[in-house]
């Protein structure tokens, strides 16, 4: 089936949910269950990133996971908040002086999501899905490491005691931070942020279906309340406001400011999707399609805009809690959602007991899962560009900001595409009855053109200067799908060259949809005329000298 006939046979809502089989029913309910014990824990958890109160990543479980659910292709994939997310939102609201200048930085945290998805939806009008993910992975992996290292530092002062978080601030002024709150350590902050942690890393490693994030924060809770914790200098979080927050209008004063890193997110969150949506695709599962997930992900992120969420994106840990309980359609979401709303109404005093240093727990031990070594001894192994383009990225992240990670990353990925698409690709056949055979193995396009020339010229060159009588060139342009006026002005200039020195050029396999374009031009519709233009390379070189 062609992509456009599966586009046309998809379901535009709730797709997942097509010819629903009763037999789902039971895995669904329960893979929502697990994945909202982790997911609605941990998204509060990413809201203190950004300094952002918990409620925040709790509503970001609701609304964004909705609209995913509605319209996104995978059956599987958890829509909220990520680690990486939240720290380029830290990030961008420290950069355009939100987080120092603002009383209430939900207006402006909401604008920055509104934009978010509104350039998700621009990237889907103008079908830019396959372009973004031209970004290589080694780019992510590197900008991960970056926020890995720095959000990790960061929690560092709240696990022995302080309440504020630095890592919108960057690595470096995290580490300061780190010195600054070793005097005034808590030894009961540090006894339970060292628990926190061990419980989180053994159920991860020994347990993995458990809910860690449920069972810390939930204990955690307990201890405030039986052990007296709050007592004994444990910070608790401020109090949780029970319901749903109404729908209200962003605050736009800080919109310029805000729009580079609104860019950055909008790259990360489509990249962290589509990556979480192909890695947990089962075959037999409709492919995953890029527009499809651009679009659903820009619309979670302009509704949800207006329900006082965080940017939102594919989570790989809830999504993976969520296929490993038995998920088969976004019917678990839907639970999940279910899940995050009824915590909203019935569990803000409850929460309210939370300590800070669990929450800084849960995100400690989740980021530290990005720094991933192996990947980058695989790249060391495989390819040494993408291992320093990974090791850029993240020494860019650590020393001079996670948003200039992400630009010097993305440019980093295309200078090392166009380098690779500009990479000469020509093959040289021996001469036939006077005609040199030629491949062009590459695309030819503006940037690439006038070498390809030089290549076919010079190859023509070393055949005479080897003796071999030349007559006539046979271009083989199979490559030629799509074309523009640069590159047939250019092989216009290479016909007119190769006759200065009395040979022929011509031209075999071009495709239609490149000579229908082609054929616009008068040089082209000449050779076409003159018989210059064949349907393949060895018809080409078997019409011999003679056609000359």
């Amino acid at each position: 089936m062609s992509q456009t006939s599966a586009a046309r046979g998809r379901a535009w809502f709730f797709p997942t949910l097509r010819h629903y089989q009763r037999g789902w029913l039971g895995p669904d309910l329960l893979a929502g269950l697990s994945a909202g014990a982790v997911v609605i824990p941990q998204a509060m958890a990413y809201a203190t990133i950004a300094n952002l109160p918990v409620q925040i990543g709790l509503y970001t479980c609701m609304v964004p996971l909705l609209v995913y659910a509605m319209l996104g292709g995978s059956r599987a994939m958890s829509v909220s908040t990520t680690s990486t997310i939240a720290t380029l939102t830290a990030t961008t609201l420290v950069s355009a002086g939100v987080a120092a200048g603002s009383d209430d930085p939900v207006p402006d945290l909401m604008a920055l999501t509104l934009i978010v998805g509104l350039i998700l939806l621009g990237c889907r009008l103008l079908r830019l899905g396959s372009l973004v993910e031209n970004i290589s992975k080694a780019t992510i992996v590197g900008i991960q490491v970056g926020v890995g290292a720095t959000v990790a530092v960061g929690q560092l002062p709240k696990l022995l005691g302080e309440t504020w978080n630095f890592s919108g601030h960057g690595f470096i002024r995290s580490l300061v931070a780190v010195v600054e709150a070793v005097p005034g350590a808590n030894p009961a902050t540090i006894a339970l942020s060292a628990g926190s942690i061990v419980v989180l890393v053994v159920l991860k490693r020994f347990a993995p279906r458990v809910p860690g994030p449920l069972l810390v924060v939930v204990g955690g809770i307990l201890l405030v309340a039986f052990a007296g914790l709050e007592g004994a200098g444990v910070e608790l979080i401020p109090p949780v406001p029970q319901g749903f927050p109404p729908p209200s209008l962003p605050s736009f004063p800080h919109v310029p400011e805000l729009l580079p890193g609104a860019i950055a997110i909008a790259v990360m969150a489509f990249l962290e999707s589509a990556a979480v949506a192909r890695g947990i695709r089962k075959p037999g599962e409709p492919q995953i399609d890029s527009d499809q997930e651009l679009f659903a992900t820009g619309a979670a992120n302009t509704v949800g805009s207006l329900f006082q969420v965080l940017p939102a994106a594919g989570g790989f840990s809830q999504s993976a809690v969520n296929q490993g309980a038995g998920a088969r359609t976004q019917l678990a979401t839907l639970v999940t959602v279910v899940l995050a709303v009824l915590v909203a109404l019935f569990l803000g005093p409850v929460l309210s007991l939370l300590p800070q240093a669990t929450l800084a727990a849960l995100v400690f031990v989740a980021v530290i899962g990005l720094i991933d070594v192996g990947s980058l001894v695989r790249f060391w192994r495989v390819s040494r560009t993408d291992f320093w383009i990974a090791v850029a990225t993240a020494f860019v992240g650590l020393t001079a900001g996670l948003l200039l990670a992400v630009l010097v990353g993305i440019l980093a990925t295309f200078v090392a595409v166009l380098r690779e698409l500009n990479r000469l690709r020509v093959e040289v056949g021996e001469p036939v009855d006077g005609v040199l055979p030629v491949r062009l193995m590459g695309p030819l396009y503006t940037a690439n053109v006038l070498a390809n020339e030089n290549a076919v010229l010079a190859a023509a060159a070393d055949a005479a200067a080897g003796g071999a009588h030349v007559r006539a060139v046979a271009l083989e342009l199979t490559r030629l799908s799509a074309t523009s006026i640069t590159v047939l002005d250019t092989l216009a200039d290479l016909d007119r060259e190769l006759a200065a020195t009395g040979v022929e050029l011509r031209l075999a396999a071009v495709p239609e949809s490149g000579a229908q374009v082609a054929r616009r031009t008068s040089w082209f519709s000449g050779l076409e005329s003159a018989g210059r233009v064949y349907p393949t390379l060895e018809a080409a070189v078997a019409a011999g000298a003679g056609a000359s």
